[in-house]
């Protein structure tokens, strides 16, 4: 994948419905004060979205690595812009999910544990499971669903790993929000930015490519089956075991490097290395 290719494939950003219980919570209690006029480069886009698109492929590449602090004067240097648009832009990595924030600390790229993993989806089993039974028991309508799976089937069969993962978080975020439960989703939403941030960065980094996806396919489409089918209970039990089995090789598969055919590596191999019988 080259670096333009990376810029417009990272450039996709959650939908507004997935962001904007965090943006309401913000508004509740406080007194809006007129903002100065957006600043915008040369080609008009906001120079705090320009600032985290080129942050964000920084963290894409592995030149900003998990865990690692983020200095905003340093990043307003070498981009060249005023350390209040650095501010910015990582707010909006934050709410993407690439980087954290703690009070009174500096942000850091987000950075995850096979432990924190492995917590997490035992907490997704439970959340999308019980999405996955509400959205049965109240509506049998799965196109949201169906299209997200089929936008992840094109991204394989093009073989575009970032746009598949984007597509997969599409997926579980619908799943989640036409449950029509606000505190599933939100629960959801803030466990699902985070890991699916993580993941994209050690996909992207390593240049592996979308095989170790299409296998998990089959069960999305299984999930979608049993909702359309008002299976509730059984949809739940289904969610829940697959994410107990995504749990066990989340980890390792993110950071699996493309394997090449035995074709590849015969024509590859030197003269001579082949062992004498």
């Amino acid at each position: 994948m080259d670096k333009l290719e990376t810029v417009e494939t990272l450039g996709v950003v959650p939908d507004s419905r997935y962001l904007g219980s965090q943006r309401s919570a913000r508004n509740i209690g406080t007194v809006q004060v007129k903002k100065p006029a957006a600043i915008r480069d040369a080609s008009g886009a906001l120079v705090k979205d320009t600032v985290a698109d080129r942050l964000r492929v920084e963290i894409a590449s592995g030149a900003l690595k998990p865990g690692i602090r983020i200095v905003e004067g340093y990043w307003a240097r070498r981009f060249g812009v005023a350390q209040a648009s650095i501010r910015e832009a990582i707010n909006r990595l934050a709410q993407e999910g690439f980087v954290t924030k703690a009070s009174g600390r500096s942000a850091r790229v987000v950075n995850l544990t096979e432990q924190d993993v492995l917590q997490i989806y035992e907490m997704r089993g439970a959340l999308e499971g019980l999405a996955a039974r509400l959205l049965a028991g109240r509506t049998h309508d799965v196109l949201p669903l169906e299209q997200a799976l089929e936008m992840m089937r094109r991204a394989a069969k093009a073989e575009r790993p970032a746009e598949l993962i984007d597509a997969d978080l599409k997926f579980h975020l619908e799943l989640c929000r036409l449950s029509n439960n606000p505190y599933v989703f939100e629960h959801a939403r803030k466990l699902l930015l985070p890991v699916f941030a993580f993941a994209r960065i050690r996909v992207l980094s390593s240049g592996q490519d979308t095989s170790v996806w299409r296998k998990d396919f089959e069960i999305h489409q299984r999930i979608v089956d049993l909702i359309r089918e008002g299976q509730g209970e059984v949809a739940e039990a289904y969610v829940h075991c697959a994410m107990a089995r995504f749990a066990m090789t989340a980890y390792d598969n993110w950071e699996k490097k493309p394997v090449a055919s035995s074709h590849a590596r015969r024509r590859g191999a030197p003269r001579g290395s082949k062992k004498e019988k």
